[in-house]
């Protein structure tokens, strides 16, 4: 992985890995960062309440049908639904939340990071793992560059 921030290399220190909102659709931006993170050498598990499979492995409903625990949560699914998943991350003892977010607002719902400082969660808002990833492509280095002038990228 690339120089960091401290914010993204405590967030990445884990194991295990949750990404809400990959598809059946491969191209997804969520399906990206899923792949990213594999690629990465974490146990990444996918989550869709609409997919039974995607990426060819088991696709879980929602956070607490996951067995074991949790390291991270990617959330890059409808802002709508950041809240609920946040509180599946804390009755589920899950203490990292990755909001997604390039332009536009993403993944991010205000409510849901309230939800987070309440629950003592760490949440980053904005960017995402294939900012910091190795390999970071031109792209995401272009586009990292970008976001965090707009204070729009964790650290």
């Amino acid at each position: 992985m690339s120089k960091m921030p401290s914010n993204v290399a405590e967030f990445l220190s884990g194991k295990r890995y949750a990404v809400t909102g990959v598809s059946r659709t491969p191209t997804h931006f969520a399906n990206a960062i899923y792949k990213r993170l594999l690629g990465s050498g974490f146990e990444v598990l996918p989550v869709n309440p609409n997919a039974t499979e995607v990426e060819g492995v088991r696709c879980w409903p929602d956070l607490v049908s996951i067995p074991g625990t949790i390291d991270g949560v990617v959330i890059a699914s409808p802002p709508r639904t950041a809240l609920a998943l946040v509180r599946q991350c804390a009755g589920k003892g899950i203490r990292r939340v990755w909001f997604h977010r390039s332009f536009g607002e993403g993944s991010v719902s205000e409510e849901a990071i309230k939800a987070c400082k309440a629950s003592g969660i760490q949440c980053l808002v904005g960017g995402c793992p294939l900012m910091y990833c190795a390999p970071v492509d031109a792209g995401h280095r272009c586009i990292r560059g970008m976001l965090r002038l707009f204070g729009r990228v964790p650290g």
